[in-house]
């Protein structure tokens, strides 16, 4: 029971999205090259600098029974739907004990969040403000709880292996399915529901980013407002939903004759310290997760043939990817295609790596890889094969392998690598 090194496998993906309420109405929209954003008419958006964002194609609201929903903040309604997605899609019948080829014990949950429950945290104060001490709701510290939607899916599914929140800005969601990787392979738990979630659609994030210059102002065209590696790439556009994946050892996974998506090869993790927003311009710290993830793990670069890349449409961050790539790759690095998701679903940021290992993943079972949008004028620094506009078929012969990276405030760094089995 305490193997360590085991291989982990993919059998259940789960994920709503800008693009669609499920992983398959998502994909659809990947490989159709549609925009999730679109204009912010809320009242409160009318004196924003920002006002545009990629909402949920599906509200949780319409999911959530109401008696439910009034004790989770969104972002744990996000994470609760994409997890009962990824669980069914696994195969499995109930939580874990109702289900017997699940044993609690060996069930784990890593769910992040960058933000947390922020909506909770400022609605709440605008009620203590307006309506006094007495209307604030009893719910609010858990529904605020960073570790709430990992908290809650752990409950949905009997999870007591251990349930984590890494909180790792932008890199967080994974940075999740990282840790769930390392509980599998050290022998702490046989399957882990792990992903990303973020739910930050409100006025004080939306004008703080865009006072920070970090954010698209493109409020006229809100569907070519997320432009990675084009040349007039102006900001990110703020997205919302959750990405999770039911990760499982292969010997657990075949002992119940599950479906399996592709292989977890594994994670590689750095830190660029270099500024606590700023990405380090050489793409060094980029560079080291990378390496790091070559060194310990059996991935050759040859069969690397897809990168879907944090590529957030800012002007320094997109180059600095690329030039990482580069810097460890070398010429393997011309037979990667790369694309950023992004350019539909906007960034979710703690969401983000959630919901693009979904679609890495995705990538190496179809063996096909979405586009990126909005590449009106390629920055003439880029030297790597951008996907644009319509889907790329990747090699139909042979074991070949996905990366997904992610990047956060902090210089956080996390690169994940998934391949066919």
């Amino acid at each position: 029971m305490n193997a360590t090194n085991r291989t982990v496998v993919v059998t259940g993906i789960g994920a709503t999205t800008p693009l669609g309420g499920d992983s398959a109405s998502t994909w659809d929209a990947l490989l159709a090259g549609r925009s999730g954003v679109g204009t912010l008419d809320e009242d409160w958006a009318a004196d924003l600098p920002v006002r545009i964002a990629a909402r949920a194609a599906v509200d949780p609201g319409e999911i959530i029974p109401k008696p439910q929903a009034r004790k989770l903040d969104r972002s744990a309604q996000f994470a609760l739907i994409a997890a009962r997605e990824a669980w069914a899609d696994a195969g499995f019948t109930g939580k874990a004990g109702e289900d017997t080829s699940v044993d609690p014990d060996r069930l784990g949950t890593v769910i992040a969040s960058g933000i947390g429950g922020v909506t909770t945290l400022l609605g709440q104060y605008d009620v203590l403000k307006e309506k006094g001490v007495r209307r604030v709701s009893p719910h609010t510290v858990p529904m605020l709880m960073p570790n709430g939607p990992s908290a809650n899916v752990g409950l949905a599914v009997n999870a007591r292996a251990g349930v984590h929140t890494p909180v790792s800005a932008c890199a967080s969601g994974s940075e999740a399915i990282g840790y769930a990787i390392e509980m599998i392979r050290t022998g702490r738990a046989d399957i882990v529901v792990a992903g990303g979630t973020e739910a930050a659609i409100h006025p004080l994030p939306i004008a703080a980013f865009g006072n920070m210059m970090a954010m698209s102002k493109s409020n006229d065209d809100p569907q070519g407002a997320s432009r990675p590696f084009d040349s007039a790439r102006n900001g990110f556009v703020l997205g919302e939903g959750a990405g999770v994946v039911v990760l499982e050892s292969a010997e657990h996974a075949a002992r119940r004759g599950a479906r399996v998506y592709a292989e977890a090869v594994g994670q590689g993790i750095s830190a660029d310290s270099h500024d606590i927003v700023q990405p380090e311009p050489s793409g060094n710290g980029i560079a080291h997760a990378l390496q790091s993830l070559l060194d310990n793990s059996d991935l050759d670069p040859s069969e690397i043939v897809h990168v879907n890349a944090h590529a957030t449409s800012t002007p320094q961050g997109d180059l600095a990817e690329l030039k990482a790539l580069r810097k460890v790759f070398g010429d393997d690095t011309d037979h990667i295609a790369v694309a950023s998701t992004k350019s539909m679903t906007g960034h979710l940021l703690g969401g983000a790596g959630g919901v693009e290992s979904v679609a890495s993943i995705l990538s190496v079972y179809h063996r096909v890889a979405p586009p990126t949008i909005n590449v009106e004028n390629l920055d003439p620094e880029i030297d790597v094969d951008i996907i644009r506009d319509e889907p790329r078929k990747l090699p139909a012969e042979g074991r070949i392998a996905a990366l997904n990276d992610s990047f956060g405030f902090g210089g956080h760094n996390v690169v994940l690598a998934f391949r066919t089995v």
